[in-house]
Formats: structure tokens, C-alpha cells, sequence
């Protein structure tokens, strides 16, 4: 089997972008916004807004997505629009640190939850984590759609936990009113907008994985029109079970409460149904992680398989496995590297010091759109709407977000930019071994 097989629809991509989304964070640990903006109109509104500058990106993903239906998404979009050299500076450091990072971090989340069933100490805990992307990567060299199924049904299974969650808050928390927070005095509270946008900054990157589902294009049933539709809707379900949670967070527990949690879903479960709550939440963070973990492992290959199809990765990445048409290569050089990542803990200071560069790429990406419109000859089959003004506010939101990173923490902000740059010697010794070589898709397992 040489091609890519179409085997993804409407659910199985909306699941995607769902279940990437929703991961850990949620459930943990919203402190760090209810400390900047402490007061329920603020909360709502933070993420109100983060929810909004999410869909932006999504409609500028979407419209992309459908005049470059490629496999690879933002690698393929960058490549295209602005040369080759950013599209693989994209591909490096995600697989440097973006995404296999956040793999790896997520994978130790899941682990550390599976502890709480399990009595794991560190190592139990690195080798579980490690397990978990070994046989998730394993199960999606089988197809994608076995992958893209296992992802539709645990997300499936998320989305009812979260609204048996929220129920549980609106309905038995009147009983409780020694926990509820005093909202009038709690909306009272005045903020500034410094405080705003680094709460802003804490949402969106609780919103992160939005853009995954581009990298699956050529696996997608007509992915013209079921990208652009698997993002709005997945982000809009995102940004309505994000504000309910906080709602019902602020509901069951005190503004000061939720500003200490570290472990906020299981804080508020246990006042809701006893002791047993925080066992409830912790089965549901591992199905939340477990359900993040296939989705991220599903999508992160098919841009490394591009990038080697195109001469700028190691050329048997880019084959396709004989039988089950999946590029296997690509998934499991993407799991070993992940899992060298959580057996050393090298994954927090590359991901925390490299991730927010993704936000020079989005801008690039929202400033792309603005390009391919002055073409006369663009006429993409979804077309997102106001695209010149909200591109323009998308792209001056991923700047503030760059500045506002590197005056905070200049040091690790530039080894962050460093480790991204430092892709570029890679990519000109590819670009000269490879420059006389075709790009080619080769088959073998």
C-alpha cells in the first residue's frame, strides 16, 4: 500500500479536536487565572475570550485547510505560503520539543493518576508513562480508523463524564451553601489589564491542540469541507464545557479555594458526593489524558512523514506500512523520542522554554491568509468569514503573547527561540543532501 487511506469523518474529526483540547489542565489546575482575575465575571470572561481567539485560529486553520487539504496541515500551510525553510523550522520544533513535549507530559499525568489505583513512586510512574505511548503508538500503526475510532469513543466517553460533572454542580450544590462562592461579592473585584492578559495566556494554552486535525488531511473524507467543520465545532464544544466548569468550580467552591486547588475537579467533587468524588475525577483524568494521548500520537506523524517526504527528514520516515497504511516509521520514531523525554524529565524545561514560539507560527499562519487573498487566482471552498480584520487581531494577539513571554522570563525565552533556530543547520545539510532526490513515498513496514 503506497496511499494514505480516507477513513475519517465529521465525528472522528471533531472528536480529534476535541479530545486533544481536553486534556489534564482543566481538571487541575485553573489557579493560575482565578489568581490573576479573582472574580467569577472575570473567570467567565477570560475564558470567554480564550475561546473566541481559538476559534479565530481555527477559522484561519479552516480556510487553509481547505485550499491545502495535504497531509501535514500547518507544515504543509507554512511551507507553501512562506518557503519550505519556516514550514521545517515548524516540523523541528515540534518534534524537538512542541509536540513530543507535551506528549510526554501528558503521558506522565495519565501515569500519576493511574497512581492514585495503583501505588507507582517516580520510576513506576516514567515506566507507565512510557507504556502508555508505546501501545497507544503501537495500536495506530493498525489504521486510522482504528485510531481514529479508539478517539471518537473516549471522547465520546469524556464529554458525558464532564456533563454528569456539571449536572452534579447545578443540581446538589443549592444544598451545599457553606461551599458556594458569594458571586456578587466575588464579580466585585477589580482587575487590570495586565493581570487580563496573563490570564489570557493561561487559557489559550488550556485550548491548545486546536490545529492537530489539519495534519491528517489525506485521511480525512472530503477534508475540504469536514476540517473546517470538525474545527468550529470542536472548539465551539471546547469553549462551553471550559466556561460551564468554571461556573460550576465557582459555584461549589470559594474564590479563595479555587485560587489554592491544585486539583480543582476533584476539590469540587468531593463537596459535591463525599470522598468518593476525587476517586470519580481521577478515573475521568486518566479516560481526559488516555483520550489526549491517541489523539496527539495520531496526528504528530503525519507531519513528520511530509517533512521526510519532501526530502527534509530522514527519507524512511516517509514510507507507508505495507499492509495497514499507516506511516508507521513516523509514529514510532515520534514515541521513542517522547519516551526518552519522560525517562530523563527532559521534556518540562524543552516544552515550557520552546512552546510558546507556536505563537510566531500561528501569526505567520493568520498573516498567510491575508497573502493568499490579494492572489487572484485563490479561491479557497471555505472561506472564513471578516478574514482581513480577524486575521489582523489574531496575528497582533499571537505577538502580544510572544512579547509578553520574552519580558517575563527573557533567559528561557531565548533558549526557547534558540532551540528553534538552531533547526536551520539541519535543514540547509537536508536541503543539500536532498536537493537532486525527488520527493518520494515508499512503501515498506
Amino acid at each position: 500500500m503506497t496511499q494514505l487511506t480516507r477513513a475519517m469523518r465529521l465525528p472522528d474529526a471533531t472528536a480529534m479536536v476535541v479530545g486533544i483540547i481536553i486534556g489534564a489542565s482543566i481538571f487541575v489546575q485553573p489557579s493560575e487565572i482565578t489568581r490573576l482575575v479573582p472574580s467569577a465575571a472575570g473567570i467567565a470572561l477570560v475564558w470567554t475570550i480564550a475561546g473566541v481567539l481559538t476559534m479565530v485560529g481555527a477559522l484561519i486553520c479552516a480556510e487553509l485547510s481547505s485550499t491545502i487539504p495535504r497531509t501535514g496541515g500547518v507544515y504543509v500551510f507554512l511551507r507553501d505560503i512562506f518557503g519550505p525553510a519556516t514550514g521545517f523550522l515548524w516540523g523541528w520544533a515540534m518534534f524537538v520539543s512542541m509536540h513530543t513535549g507535551i506528549l510526554a507530559a501528558i503521558a506522565v499525568v495519565f501515569a500519576r493518576y493511574v497512581g492514585y489505583f495503583v501505588p507507582l513512586g517516580t520510576t513506576g510512574i516514567r515506566l507507565v508513562a512510557v507504556a502508555a505511548v508505546l501501545g497507544l503508538s503501537a495500536f495506530n500503526c493498525l489504521g486510522i480508523r482504528q485510531g481514529s475510532r479508539l478517539q471518537t469513543i473516549v471522547t465520546g466517553a469524556k464529554l458525558v463524564a464532564i456533563v454528569l460533572l456539571i449536572g452534579a454542580g447545578l443540581l446538589l450544590s443549592p444544598a451545599r451553601d457553606a461551599a458556594g462562592v458569594d458571586l456578587p461579592r466575588a464579580g466585585a473585584n477589580l482587575v487590570g489589564p495586565s493581570n487580563i492578559l496573563l490570564a489570557l495566556v493561561a487559557g489559550l494554552f488550556a485550548f491548545g491542540g486546536w490545529h492537530m486535525v489539519t495534519y491528517t488531511a489525506e485521511e480525512t473524507v472530503e477534508p475540504e469541507r469536514t476540517i473546517p467543520r470538525s474545527l468550529v465545532l470542536g472548539t465551539i464544544i471546547v469553549t462551553v464545557c471550559y466556561v460551564a466548569l468554571n461556573v460550576i468550580y465557582l459555584r461549589v467552591l470559594s474564590i479563595e479555594r479555587v485560587t489554592a486547588s491544585t486539583r480543582i475537579a476533584a476539590d469540587a467533587a468531593e463537596v459535591l458526593v463525599g470522598p468518593v468524588g476525587a476517586t470519580l475525577v481521577a478515573a475521568l483524568v486518566i479516560v481526559s489524558t488516555f483520550g489526549a494521548l491517541n489523539g496527539i500520537i495520531l496526528a504528530g506523524p503525519r507531519v513528520y512523514f511530509s517533512m521526510a517526504a519532501d526530502g527534509l527528514l530522514f527519507r524512511w520516515a516517509a514510507s507507508l506500512h505495507p499492509r495497514f497504511g499507516t506511516p508507521a516509521r513516523a509514529i514510532l520514531l515520534q514515541a521513542a523520542w517522547a519516551g526518552v523525554l519522560v525517562m530523563t524529565d527532559s521534556y518540562r524545561g524543552l516544552f515550557t522554554r520552546v512552546v510558546y514560539t507556536e505563537w510566531i507560527f500561528f501569526g505567520l499562519l493568520a498573516v498567510g491568509i491575508v497573502v493568499l487573498r490579494q492572489r487572484r487566482d485563490y479561491r479557497p471552498p471555505f472561506r472564513m468569514p471578516w478574514a482581513t480584520p480577524l486575521s489582523a487581531g489574531f496575528a497582533i494577539a499571537c505577538g502580544a503573547i510572544v512579547i509578553n513571554q520574552i519580558v517575563a522570563d527573557p533567559v528561557n525565552s531565548v533558549i526557547g527561540l534558540a532551540a528553534v533556530a538552531v533547526g536551520l543547520p539541519f535543514y540547509f545539510f537536508r536541503l543539500k543532501r536532498e536537493a537532486t532526490k525527488p520527493p518520494v513515498l515508499a512503501s515498506g513496514p
